[in-house]
């Protein structure tokens, strides 16, 4: 582990300086810090929206010095039912259940998958990394596959491409086509490259169908594969690379 002091970076929170440097989440250091076990050059601190330098300060959580840990990219296929938070009020199964035994440090989501949606989720405790391939900028793209309880036909592919006006939001589809139908149900490939909340499910409902199974199987290039519900690994060097968003934004990948 490398020694907090390095060359300095932006002053931030002291809750999020402790997230940045990989030791836990922004609401279990407000904890921390309200019990008054971290200090900052010495001195205990009791406020959290107390502002620091993580390259700078010496920052000290029970006697122990917070050292900034290696940066990890990972790849998780999210089981349906769990959620994409570390500390959850009503005590529901989260994707950190996943994650149980493997040797990392702290790692938060890069966006999110709600309960009730599969696939596909990168996790990394490279804050700056994951800002960029969340920031809309990027046009980083993601692809689902979708189940819905009809048969999809043109003109409800035509309109999740068109978009249309949600609660006063406007989204679309960046494509949809579809993958199979049968009698009853049928499958779609929808792409964003936008990530507006339950987007796809609001965008679905607003044709009159319902969303079925949601499965993200691709984010900027890189496919989810034959990864084993549930289970997680780490990115090569070469799929880090794929999702740097420069590389992203010069080759136009999918």
């Amino acid at each position: 582990m490398r020694d907090v002091r390095r060359q300095g970076g932006a002053v931030v929170s002291l809750p999020r300086a402790l997230s940045k440097l990989g030791f836990c989440s922004r609401t279990q250091a407000e904890a921390l810090i309200a019990a008054g076990r971290v200090r900052v050059d010495g001195r205990i601190m009791r406020d959290a929206a107390f502002r620091v330098d993580p390259g700078r300060a010496r920052i000290v959580v029970d006697d122990e010095p917070v050292s900034a840990e290696r940066k990890v990219y990972l790849m998780l296929n999210k089981p349906r039912g769990l959620v994409t938070t570390r500390d959850d009020p009503q005590e529901r199964a989260t994707v950190y259940d996943c994650l149980a035994g493997i040797d990392l440090p702290f790692v938060v989501p890069v966006g999110r998958l709600d309960k009730a949606s599969e696939g596909l989720l990168l996790m990394t405790n490279d804050t700056r990394w994951a800002q960029r391939l969340l920031d809309p900028a990027s046009n980083v793209n993601k692809v689902y596959h979708v189940q819905i309880d009809r048969m999809p036909d043109p003109e409800m592919l035509e309109r999740l491409q068109a978009g249309m006006v949600l609660d006063g939001e406007r989204m679309s589809a960046k494509a949809a086509t579809v993958l199979r139908a049968g009698e009853r149900k049928g499958w779609l490939e929808i792409v964003l490259n936008e990530g507006k909340n339950r987007q796809i499910r609001r965008l679905v409902g607003a044709t009159g169908a319902e969303v079925l199974r949601l499965v993200r199987v691709e984010v900027g290039g890189l496919r989810l594969g034959d990864l084993t519900k549930g289970a997680a690994r780490l990115l090569t060097p070469d799929e880090k690379a794929m999702l740097d968003v420069p590389r992203l934004a010069a080759s136009g990948s999918r």
